[in-house]
């Protein structure tokens, strides 16, 4: 695969986590101000659980913890997220220096609390994810290293 192609695959994950974390940051937003403790109920009922059983009461009871202000900051923090996805994916697309370090260290930096997850709680899910950012990691250290050795 070219160091293009490869960048340019690698911007379309990038920009895909931020859009779809821009996507939880607006319905998270939207969430502000409503019963939570409503809308929880009305989760369980539609999925047609018995609200006073065990687990569907305990997510109402965690979701009627949740205040405006807690709800609005994790909407802060998903937004500066995607917002930095965004910029990662546009940097990669053009091929800015900078952004290929930043995308190695950014998938660096999730692998072992993905690797834990694998070992606490095992699922196809999380391994699939653990995979696809290893096979990131490694072609952006790849690019990194071919780029430093070129200089040389």
């Amino acid at each position: 695969m070219t160091s293009t192609v490869g960048l340019k695959a690698v911007a379309v994950l990038e920009g895909s986590k931020g859009l779809l974390s821009l996507i939880v940051a607006i319905g998270l937003h939207f969430l502000v101000g409503d019963n939570l403790q409503e809308l929880a109920e009305s989760i369980v009922k539609h999925a047609h659980l018995n609200p006073a059983s065990h687990l569907p009461n305990i997510f109402i009871t965690a979701i009627s913890d949740i205040s405006n202000i807690n709800i609005s900051i994790i909407a802060l923090g998903a937004l500066a997220y995607s917002l930095i996805r965004f910029v990662e994916a546009y940097g990669l697309w053009k091929s800015y220096g900078w952004t290929k370090w930043f995308a190695l260290l950014s998938g660096a930096v999730y692998l072992p609390f993905e690797v834990y997850g694998i070992i606490v709680r095992p699922s196809i899910l999380g391994a699939s994810i653990f995979v696809l950012n290893i096979i990131v990691v490694a072609y952006m250290a790849r690019v990194v290293l071919l780029k430093n050795e070129l200089k040389q």
